[in-house]
């Protein structure tokens, strides 16, 4: 059965295309818009109704892209700006009566069981241990522990993501060592006497994670953290985008999203294996039953 998520973030609305069969998910599309919800956007502040207009308008466009590729099923999900925000209510409710789509606002915690799922079921193997799983999202990020494919032990969500982490943090191009220092300690902050339990093996997964994988590799370890950093300290946006093939406001995203990353790695105890999947595949996966 081909199934679609469509994925409301704090920074980008994402849609993705899949054959589902039983346990297994066959990727057929993606698309991404750089919505940007969250910029700006203070805890139980309001939402633009320019803004609500114009997500309205990208999810209506992806969902005709998935009816022309024969989706059968659309589940559409909001995240931390949305559930965040004074009037996130009224963004749910103009796309289900535009678009005739009802979107479910995601809590924190099913927030993170979801990247569990997703990441643990496209895996390709079955850890020897517990399984960890860090998803970097733009206005939230999520820690989960336990064991594949779906048997959550432990999580936590904190509100702090790769976008708000930049307004606050990294303003300049390329960050300077003090606005990384600055985003350090507010990643710090953000987990002050949160006990981490210590998986067998870990896996990074969202936006950032998936971008570092063109300046990193597939594993994230303290040598490819160091190497990822120097090379986003060391130029323009602009000019690493054009170097790696990535989106410029995605590269300005990564220092925030590599000092989440870099924490989370610290805290599991062991280097982050970036993985195939995450939330939008755990919505589709859930959806299969």
């Amino acid at each position: 059965m081909r199934r679609a998520c469509i994925d409301i973030g704090s920074n980008t609305t994402r849609l993705l295309v899949a054959e589902c069969d039983g346990e297994r998910l066959v990727e057929v599309h993606q698309a991404r818009a750089f919505t940007r919800i969250g910029r700006g956007l203070v805890r139980g502040g309001l939402i633009p109704a320019a803004k609500i207009d114009e997500v309205v308008d990208v999810v209506s466009q992806q969902l005709r892209l998935a009816s022309e590729l024969g989706v059968t099923e659309v589940r559409a999900v909001a995240t931390a700006a949305i559930r965040h925000a004074a009037n996130g209510a009224a963004l749910t409710r103009a796309i289900e009566q535009r678009c005739d789509l009802a979107v479910e606002i995601l809590s924190g915690d099913r927030e993170a069981r979801l990247a569990f799922l997703g990441a643990a079921g496209t895996l390709g193997h079955v850890p020897s241990g517990e399984l960890g799983v860090v998803d970097v999202g733009g206005g939230s990020s999520e820690l989960v522990v336990g064991t594949a494919p779906d048997a959550v032990r432990w999580s936590t969500s904190f509100a702090l993501g790769s976008g708000d982490l930049t307004e606050r943090c990294l303003r300049s191009d390329p960050p300077s060592g003090q606005e990384l220092s600055a985003a350090r300690a507010e990643v710090d902050a953000a987990l002050t006497g949160v006990e981490v339990p210590h998986p067998t093996e870990a896996l990074a997964v969202g936006g950032s994670a998936t971008s570092l994988y063109r300046l990193a590799g597939p594993l994230l370890d303290g040598e490819a953290f160091a190497r990822s950093l120097r090379l986003l300290c060391g130029a323009r946006s602009s000019d690493l985008a054009g170097r790696f093939g990535l989106d410029v406001q995605r590269v300005r995203l990564l220092p925030a999203g590599l000092v989440i990353l870099q924490t989370a790695s610290e805290m599991f105890g062991c280097a982050l294996q970036i993985g195939r999947g995450g939330m939008r595949e755990g919505v589709l996966l859930e959806a299969t039953g």
